[in-house]
């Protein structure tokens, strides 16, 4: 594997997820960069435009029209009257339309109105969220009318193909050999699997945020150092890679469509979700710069003629005999060997020093029952003399019967 002798990180920095226009809220790469508020503008503005365009060249071919059709007015007086009336009804109707709904969403100026606080505005709002989206959920995620499921399969066909990327490649700062790591790990990957089994745009988020949480869990306990951000997104890419979760352009669109806007531009969940829209976009234009690999090692790993496992094991000289590449392969071996039975002692060690404390512990507690309540030895008791004995004395009973021998 030809790497560079300095390996360049995935770095974003933090005005990177901002939106471009420079609000302060997290932007998104569904939106051009812009955040949900900025891009309503822009896309209005450019909307406003176009239909000025349109209308500007509606009025030229009306010019144009009347110009060509100058001879023949007269004629075509009454229909031009007809049709004059006609748009004006329509217009008077389209305007007593857009009063009405203007009056229906229009904040109420009476004196006696009282203003809800923001905090129940925002749970009114994730309430009807929440009973909209699950009942309407099976017509709006995924909707024929977009491409969501052919941005799908293209993304797992790519992620499939990426297979072989290891997280040395991605410079992940997370050491799966420990056991609490490999937890989170798997933990994180189950979150953003699950993820598509949830209805609400709310819990689909929540799943996000749990995935990033365990994600920066892992590099904790790997580096002993809370994570940084740098550290974040080279990991989240490297479990969206392990993971490849099961619609996952869909499930982005379906939280960009209809999720709260105020949580996809501040806060936690916005920030995460922002990071994941990043992570799946390097991912679809990742390419060997981005791993700091040569084209040609790239394309046979894209190819699948060998993969960097095979790679390294391969990196001797065809020079160097059979031998000497067993030696080093046995020698690894037995490293890995040596570090196993390590961490066996030592566990080994750890259980005795446990049953010792145990044992003692034990002994302990019996030893303060026994001086709390200690066990008294009575003298066994004279038994009772029996009925038929010699010794009759105390006994006030009279002598037993003696047999008698009659003469017959």
């Amino acid at each position: 594997m030809n790497l560079k002798s300095e390996r360049r990180g995935i770095h974003v920095d933090q005005s990177e997820l901002l939106c471009k226009k420079g609000c302060g809220y997290y932007g998104n790469p569904a939106w051009q960069g812009f955040c949900s508020k900025c891009w309503r503008e822009e896309y209005h503005k450019a909307r406003q435009k176009q239909i000025q365009e349109d209308w500007e060249l509606a009025e030229r071919l009306q010019r144009e029209e009347e110009e060509a059709y100058a001879s023949s007015q007269s004629t075509q007086g009454a229909q031009s009257l007809t049709f004059s009336k006609f748009e004006e009804k329509k217009t008077n109707e389209k305007t007593r339309k857009v009063t009405t709904v203007k009056k229906f969403f229009t904040a109420s100026s009476r004196t006696g109105a009282k203003k809800v606080p923001p905090e129940k505005v925002e749970k009114a709002m994730d309430q009807i969220e929440k009973y909209i989206m699950t009942r309407q959920y099976k017509y709006v995620f995924c909707p024929e009318t977009t491409d969501d499921e052919k941005k799908d399969l293209a993304v797992q066909k790519r992620i499939r193909a990426l297979h072989w990327v290891t997280p040395q490649m991605l410079c992940v700062p997370v050491n799966e050999e420990i056991p609490e790591v490999s937890d989170m790990v798997v933990k994180a990957i189950t979150d953003i699997i699950e993820m598509d089994s949830k209805r609400v745009p709310r819990d689909k988020l929540a799943c996000i945020t749990k995935c990033s949480k365990h994600i920066f869990n892992a590099i904790k306990i790997t580096k002993n150092e809370p994570a940084s951000a740098d550290d974040f997104l080279p990991t989240l890419i490297y479990i969206v890679l392990k993971g490849n979760p099961p619609r996952l352009q869909s499930n982005i669109q379906y939280i960009t469509r209809f999720c709260n806007p105020s949580r996809l531009m501040t806060g936690e969940d916005g920030y995460y979700f922002t990071n994941l829209c990043c992570a799946v976009a390097f991912i679809e234009k990742l390419d060997a710069q981005s791993l700091n690999l040569s084209q040609e090692d790239f394309d046979r790993f894209m190819t699948g003629q060998t993969s960097p496992k095979k790679q390294e094991s391969d990196s001797f000289s065809p020079d160097v005999c059979l031998g000497v590449k067993q030696m080093y392969k046995n020698l690894d071996l037995l490293s890995q060997l040596n570090e196993r039975q390590e961490r066996i002692v030592n566990e080994a060690k750890k259980l005795e020093k446990d049953l010792i404390d145990w044992t003692e512990g034990i002994t302990k507690e019996v030893q303060d029952i026994v001086e709390k309540y200690p066990l008294e030895i009575k003298p066994k008791s004279q038994a009772l003399a029996a009925i038929d004995s010699e010794n009759v004395e105390n006994d006030k009973l009279p002598p037993p019967l003696q047999p008698q021998v009659y003469a017959g």
